[in-house]
C-alpha cells in the first residue's frame, strides 16, 4: 500500500465511508437486548464477611450490591465446572416482587417469599445481573459481574 492509498483509507474512515463491520453491529445489538428500560442500576457495595456459608474458605464469594434503597445479597459458590447462587433481596420489594438471574443467553427467573431470599443451582460460570422487579416501583439491576473461574 502506497502512501496515497493510506491517506485516501484514513479520510474515507475520517468520513464515515468505511462500513462497520458485521459483527460490531451484531454485538452491539446483542449488548443493546441485555438493558432493561427504566431500571436503576445497583452498583457494588463492600459485603459483610461470610458467617456460616455451606463452603469452605476461598469457595465462597460474597457479593452485595445497592440502589434506591434496595440491597441485593449474593453467596456465589463454583464447584465441579458450575456455579451455585444464593442470594436475598433486602428489603422484600412488596407483593408480586421477583428476581431474574440472568446471563448473556439465559434468564432464570425466581419468585421472591417474604423472607427475599432466591437460589438457582448449576448454572454455566460467566457474565451475571440480578434483576429485582418491585410492582410499581422500577426495577433494580446489578452491574453485570464475572461469576465461576
Amino acid at each position: 500500500m502506497t502512501g496515497d492509498d493510506l491517506l485516501i483509507a484514513a479520510l474515507h474512515l475520517a468520513a464515515s465511508r468505511d462500513p462497520v463491520p458485521g459483527h460490531v453491529t451484531g454485538s452491539a445489538r446483542d449488548a443493546y437486548r441485555l438493558r432493561v428500560p427504566g431500571a436503576v442500576t445497583a452498583r457494588p457495595i463492600p459485603a459483610p464477611p461470610a458467617i456460616g456459608t455451606r463452603a469452605g474458605p476461598g469457595d465462597c464469594r460474597r457479593l452485595r450490591f445497592a440502589a434506591d434503597g434496595l440491597i441485593v445479597d449474593m453467596e456465589v459458590v463454583a464447584s465441579a465446572g458450575a456455579i451455585d447462587v444464593a442470594g436475598r433481596v433486602i428489603p422484600h420489594p412488596g407483593p408480586g416482587g421477583h428476581v431474574e438471574i440472568r446471563a448473556l443467553h439465559d434468564t432464570h427467573p425466581r419468585p421472591l417469599p417474604d423472607t427475599g431470599q432466591f437460589a438457582a443451582c448449576g448454572l454455566p460460570p460467566g457474565w451475571y445481573s440480578v434483576v429485582c422487579h418491585r410492582g410499581p416501583h422500577p426495577p433494580v439491576a446489578t452491574t453485570w459481574t464475572r461469576l465461576g473461574r
